[in-house]
């Protein structure tokens, strides 16, 4: 027989299967030799109180073998001849989608203006070193998009979740561990998910799929208000009756476009604001209650959120033993972000603190029409890379002198390669967004005491949280609204907003193309 079980173990418990099986069997007076196995299908960490307990969810085995199920890469039908869909951008939404594409029997053909995974490393170096941005090639382009080189998150605050099991089952299908079923917090790391992502491409090719780097498409080919097919900047033609657009929150050469081909495209709000990194130690000590983490626990995360001038102020994609890297994506800009690796043992912990921003936010910008809240995004990377002296080094600036508008006199070297310049950060951000987040900072003293210390360090600025455009679509077909065969996915569309948000909205995409209906 199998029994499901709730419980609440100590760290030392829930890391040792031997104690596990014992506290098992005295808490059910089961006896242990009548236990062939214990499977852990959930875990999360309780940190409310002093002393820190795992919650497991456990199917207990009695007297019956458990047989582990094998997750295997899926072995389509070949589709080389049959009919395609075209995918521009190779993040995962467009991965996905094509691999949807795949279990429906067509054909994808997926088009990336950046390179693969192992070719994208040259241009990580080049801008982290030699400040050198490679418009078609950095942390934000290339296979796998900007989540290649992240933390790998793989939980999704949407409220319409979707299949999240699926895609955690494809992931771990491709290579990653099955931890990321089990996690509350699932992850990857940035050490681990260009191979996951290298099997995904080989097994799209191996299917009859294609996938084409170095191709940025520069113009759509309209037959009336239907799109058949797109150009790409060496002059090639590819053809189709349906196309998916998922080319991620940085894509704004194809915002740009469908502009000028008049297809509908809305402002969209988003948040900016600074990426934040402490000791890892500390936010330990805070989170856990502790002088010394016990060894047994992960590097801890936080999640802040507090109501400042009636708009939120929040953490954003916090990552635990992280580092701070460069993420602009065309020379004249800089841009931060974040990313872990699996294990997250970095001696610091980062995380966007940014702000809410609304439409009227915009307002000095509103010559720019729909680009109003692009332009105000652009304009802030833009200073920031004209105060540093035109290099990819981040304005920065510890936390207590920040809220007192004191340029910070010294600054430690942080996990961020291109380094620092000492700078007021109102030079760089918007009144509005300074005085936010000064007095965000001192109320989030009162969620994790500690967190408020100069020893926190402020890097400018953090604007990419999400698209700054919203491509209009039919809810019901996810076609767009006025051109038919098109269909806007993922996050630079607006519809998503991390790796497993973006891959099911590629899957509902190719889906809906390619049947007429989708997965709600």
């Amino acid at each position: 027989m199998k029994l499901e079980l709730n419980v609440r173990v100590t760290p030392e418990i829930a890391s040792n299967p031997d104690h596990l099986l014992q506290f098992v069997s005295k808490q059910n007076k089961i006896p242990k030799q009548d236990i062939k196995h214990i499977e852990c299908t959930s875990r999360s960490i309780d940190a409310r109180q002093k002393h820190v307990v795992y919650q497991l969810r456990l199917d207990v085995y009695i007297n019956e073998e458990f047989i582990p199920f094998q997750y295997s890469i899926p072995d389509f039908q070949n589709v080389k001849l049959e009919e395609p869909i075209l995918i521009i951008g190779a993040g995962p939404a467009g991965l996905f989608a094509a691999l949807r594409a795949l279990e429906l029997g067509k054909k994808p053909i997926i088009l990336e203006r950046g390179k693969n995974v192992k070719d994208r490393v040259s241009d990580l170096r080049g801008i982290n070193v030699h400040h050198i941005v490679n418009e078609d090639s950095n942390y934000c382009f290339g296979e796998g998009g900007a989540g290649t080189y992240s933390d790998g998150k793989l939980y999704t605050r949407s409220k319409k979740r979707g299949n999240i099991r699926k895609v955690l089952e494809y992931l771990v299908s491709f290579g990653a561990t099955k931890q990321i079923l089990v996690d509350a917090h699932p992850h990857i790391g940035t050490n681990k998910l260009p191979k996951i992502i290298q099997s995904i491409r080989e097994c799209i090719l191996s299917a009859g799929g294609e996938i084409h780097f170095h191709t940025r498409v520069t113009d759509l080919i309209m037959n009336g208000n239907s799109i058949t097919g797109v150009k790409s900047a060496d002059g090639h033609k590819w053809m189709a009756n349906k196309v998916i657009i998922a080319t991620g929150h940085s894509g704004r050469e194809i915002f740009q476009l469908l502009h000028e081909k008049g297809i509908e495209i809305h402002t969209k709000p988003l948040a900016i604001g600074v990426r934040v990194e402490h000791p890892q130690s500390l936010i330990d000590s805070i989170q856990y209650h502790c002088q010394t983490k016990n060894p047994l626990l992960p590097a801890s995360e936080y999640s802040l959120v507090k109501q400042i001038n009636g708009r939120g102020v929040y953490s954003f994609c916090m990552c635990p033993g992280g580092v701070i890297a460069p993420c602009a994506t065309k020379p004249g800009e800089v841009v931060t972000n974040g990313w872990s690796s699996a294990e997250r043992s970095r001696p610091t912990a980062n995380s966007g603190i940014v702000v809410e921003l609304r439409l009227d936010d915009f307002k000095s910008f509103e010559s720019f029409g729909v680009f109003s809240a692009l332009q105000y995004q652009s304009s802030i990377e833009q200073k920031a890379f004209l105060i540093n002296g035109g290099t990819q080094k981040a304005p920065a600036q510890r936390m207590v002198d920040f809220t007192k508008n004191i340029v910070s006199t010294d600054l430690p070297k942080t996990s961020y390669t291109p380094g620092l310049v000492s700078v007021s950060l109102s030079e760089v951000l918007p009144p509005l967004i300074v005085d936010a987040l000064q007095k965000g900072f001192k109320e989030f003293d009162s969620s994790m005491k500690g967190y408020f210390t100069n020893e926190a360090i402020l890097h400018a600025p953090e604007t990419r949280t999400s698209s700054p455009i919203q491509i209009p679509r039919n809810p019901e077909t996810l076609e767009h609204i006025t051109t038919h065969g098109l269909y806007p996915c993922g996050e630079g569309a607006g519809y998503a907003g991390g790796i497993v948000s973006a891959a099911i909205d590629g899957m509902k995409c190719a889906e809906a193309a390619l049947t007429g209906q989708f997965t709600k």
